[in-house]
């Protein structure tokens, strides 16, 4: 399993527009064979930051959705990112 997670900057005023774009992108991973979980949401604190969170069953499965990842209009509006890849080796419960 890996988890991809981080977060993207993009300008506070154009934020809700830009997630309300990614809409098809988040429900087109979900639908995606071997993702487990993909979201990306606002900060509550801070304007203009966007957290992403992807789990997927294996590196195979990301690959080959990974070619639906951003458009280049909504890829113009990062402004900066900080997204890390994950490999996981056992998940235990809390």
């Amino acid at each position: 399993m890996l988890i991809i997670a981080g977060s993207l900057q993009v300008e506070p005023a154009a934020r809700e527009a830009y997630l309300s774009g990614c809409a098809q992108v988040i429900a087109q991973a979900r639908a995606t064979a071997g993702c487990l979980d993909f979201l990306l949401a606002a900060d509550p604190l801070e304007p203009g930051r966007i957290h992403v969170y992807e789990r997927w069953e294996s590196a195979e499965q990301l690959a080959a959705f990974r070619g639906s990842g951003p458009d280049d209009g909504q890829e113009a509006e990062i402004l900066d990112a900080d997204v890390r890849r994950y490999l996981i080796a056992g998940v235990e419960a809390p």
